[in-house]
């Protein structure tokens, strides 16, 4: 009974004086250390059922960890006993650039508060072998950098000064005379200021030898990018990092063996390119009007595949620039028509490739231009213009004027064309079978036998009253809606896209794709017309979308109808949809109607 006392009462004590102690957390790391050096920092605590969180390692590149490991130790001094558990959370660095840095502190949470730790102050110095600047094979006015030591990686650009827009070549290489296992990590700057594009670059499975002033090295590009930059001035551009695998010998070589009993084991490197920096010139002078965007070296095409065509039907315009330069930047060519041409927003396809060279290839713009009237039409000269690198100067290109003509069409029209070729439907006015009354008396005649003193008669005189008095109310309101043209058209909208739909289908069966496609333009238009409340001659696919956005009609139900609207514009002049391509089509429309007819009353 004794030994248990003693025992509670010890760990009465001990649970005590571990409440009582004051919770630490200390750091313990190299207070200097040389550019490329790896080196540990831990954090202890002498507490443990808590929360470590290590701070961010800004400026340094870490290898490893956490790493957490625990002792605990009991003393008794002068009959006093105290406990220390001390937790231990190490990482492994390496320093990247020379200066000053500073790690924020530590921070350890237990029974809801929390500790922290000092802040950790490492100075890195340049390494003992100092820098130089040696020459290899890098790209065009670039020398290769290297720490004098047996790794390390250069990002070099094939120009130092260009003009905005103007494409650079930046090429990651590593230069090594260690065993690498492979590259465990890469880490790419974000290259603000530029456009980047990657270049398509082969795995790196094996390093080419090269000699760098005297010193073999093995040597191997791990990526290119293209560069188009956005800003001018001095630009820079941070460092790669990537850490790689060494493969390094443990042990002692054996004197009778040699290497062959060897053993090996591999270890983890933090390798960085150094800082690049490149100077941006703006393009001088004034810009053209007509300025494209592009900065190279262009060349442009432009024709028709009609010279006469019916009116309604569509000729079509391909404009195609080629060349050099950052063609995906290149804008549409803007063009002046006369206001009976109605023309699309282009479809535009490219066809371009990425080198080392830079970006070239060409840019196809498709214009759908639809006369709306007979009579001769033109298409002016189209102006196209870019900075050329090679002359430093703004040129302009020009395509030559181009000139068809639209006949009367065979079909007669039943009232004013509107957007996408529909004709204006004649509206059906209802409510109009509404008779004055006669103002001619009858001839009267008194028959013999009156019924007026039996009761049925009164019966069948209050019904009738009653008939009478519920038709005649049925009636005035169905002349009060019928009066209301629009509400008429806004309630029929539905029916008749329908009825349009339902021939167009029959089109699909019987496979006349042209009239298909008609039909399901004239459903959405002409529902579009009667729903919003828009004369046929006034609608428009801008002030369609503005009425259907203010009606609160989604933007992805908006979008369907633009789509839908585009896809058979291109496909009545250029048919080449399949009997599926042409069933979504229908379902497509079919899901827009509902949609609109669900959200508008």
């Amino acid at each position: 009974m004794k030994k248990i006392l003693t025992y509670s009462l010890l760990l009465v004590f001990l649970g005590a004086s571990l409440n009582a102690q004051d919770i630490k957390v200390e750091a313990e790391y190299p207070s200097v250390v040389e550019a490329g050096q790896q080196f540990r920092v831990a954090w202890t605590v002498n507490a443990g059922g808590g929360q470590f969180s290590a701070p961010s390692f800004e400026g340094f590149y870490k290898l490893m960890g956490p790493q957490t490991s625990y002792s605990s130790s009991t003393q008794i001094i002068n009959g006093k006993m105290s406990q220390q558990t001390t937790y231990s959370h190490q990482y492994y660095l390496q320093a990247l650039e020379e200066g000053n840095y500073v790690i924020p502190p530590a921070s350890y949470t237990v029974k809801k508060k929390t500790y922290y730790s000092d802040s950790i102050h490492i100075e890195v110095v340049g390494s003992a072998a100092g820098r130089q600047n040696i020459a290899g094979d890098g790209e065009e006015g670039t020398p290769v950098t290297t720490t004098g030591k047996d790794i390390f990686l250069d990002l070099s650009l094939s120009r130092k000064e260009v003009y905005m827009g103007e494409s650079v070549t930046a090429t990651v290489k590593i230069y090594t005379r260690v065993d690498l296992s492979g590259i465990n990590e890469i880490k790419y700057p974000s290259f603000s200021g530029f456009l980047k594009t990657d270049i398509e670059t082969p795995a790196l499975t094996s390093l080419k030898q090269e000699n760098i002033n005297g010193t073999v090295y093995g040597t191997g590009v791990i990526q290119r990018f293209l560069l188009f930059p956005q800003v001018t001035g001095e630009v820079t551009i941070d460092p790669v990092q990537i850490s790689v695998l060494i493969r390094q010998r443990t042990g002692e070589t054996d004197p009778f063996f040699g290497d062959f009993f060897a053993t090996y084991q591999t270890v983890p490197k933090a390798v960085v390119s150094p800082v690049v920096k490149i100077n941006v010139k703006p393009l001088p002078g004034t810009r053209p009007d007509d300025f494209s965007g592009v900065v190279g070296k262009l060349d442009m095409k432009a024709s028709i595949d009609k010279d006469t065509v019916n009116v309604n039907d569509a000729v079509n315009l391909k404009i195609t620039i080629s060349g050099n330069g950052n063609l995906k930047l290149a804008s549409s060519p803007e063009m002046t028509l006369s206001p009976d041409i109605e023309v699309y927003d282009p479809k535009v396809s490219d066809n371009i490739k990425n080198s080392i060279n830079g970006t070239s290839g060409q840019r196809t713009f498709e214009y759908l231009l639809i006369p709306r009237h007979h009579g001769d039409f033109s298409v002016p000269p189209v102006t196209y213009s870019y900075f050329n690198t090679s002359t430093e100067k703004y040129e302009t290109l020009t395509t030559d004027e181009f000139n068809f003509h639209a006949r009367r069409g065979t079909e007669q029209g039943t009232g004013i064309t509107v957007y996408g070729g529909l004709s204006k439907e004649d509206v059906k006015y209802v409510g109009q079978d509404i008779r004055f009354i006669k103002p001619g008396l009858g001839k009267l005649s008194r028959q013999a036998d009156l019924i007026i003193t039996k009761r049925a008669f009164y019966s069948i005189y209050g019904i009738t009253l009653l008939l009478f008095i519920a038709v005649l109310v049925a009636r005035r309101e169905h002349i009060k809606r019928n009066a209301d043209i629009t509400a008429v058209k806004n309630r029929r909208a539905g029916k008749i896209a329908g009825k349009r739909l339902r021939e167009a289908s029959a089109c699909m069966k019987r496979d006349e794709m042209d009239r298909f496609y008609e039909e399901i333009l004239k459903a959405i238009w002409g529902y579009l017309s009667d729903k919003l409340n828009i004369p046929v001659s006034d609608l428009t696919r801008n002030n369609a979308l503005t009425s259907l956005r203010e009606k609160g009609i989604k933007e992805d139900i908006l979008e369907n109808m633009i789509e839908i609207l585009d896809t058979c514009e291109y496909a009545r002049y250029a048919p080449s949809a399949s009997g599926s391509e042409a069933t979504e089509i229908y379902e497509a429309a079919s899901r827009f109607i509902r949609s609109v007819e669900n959200t508008i009353s």
